[in-house]
């Protein structure tokens, strides 16, 4: 089930469950979120290598295919800036939400 994100402001965010609302909101686009949840796979596959392997050269690939697929979503789909420059904590844990909400079937893939 997805539902819309409804229009919130674009400032200071007291809490978690107040900036998600906007994340939702910047992430309209069916690519985009398609290209989130990969890149946040991505990420989690690339710790769990570097955990197996015990070659932490893997983390370097971590934020490389987060930021990367992310910032391909936005820039060449969603056309907006990402929330990683002006919410860079929230930002990370909005990635981690919304991939949980994918998978337990919350948002459309």
């Amino acid at each position: 089930m997805d539902q819309s994100a409804p229009t919130v402001h674009r400032g200071r965010f007291r809490r978690f469950a107040d900036f998600y609302p906007y994340y939702l909101e910047e992430h309209r686009n069916p690519v985009c979120r398609r290209l989130h949840v990969i890149g946040t796979s991505l990420v989690l596959v690339s710790v769990v290598i570097a955990i197996a392997s015990r070659n932490a050269w893997w983390l370097l690939a971590a934020p490389l295919a987060g930021y990367g697929f992310a910032w391909i979503g936005h820039f060449g789909f969603e056309k907006n800036r990402p929330a990683t420059f002006s919410h860079p904590w929230y930002s990370l844990l909005g990635d981690f939400a919304l991939f949980r909400d994918v998978l337990l079937r919350r948002r459309k893939f």
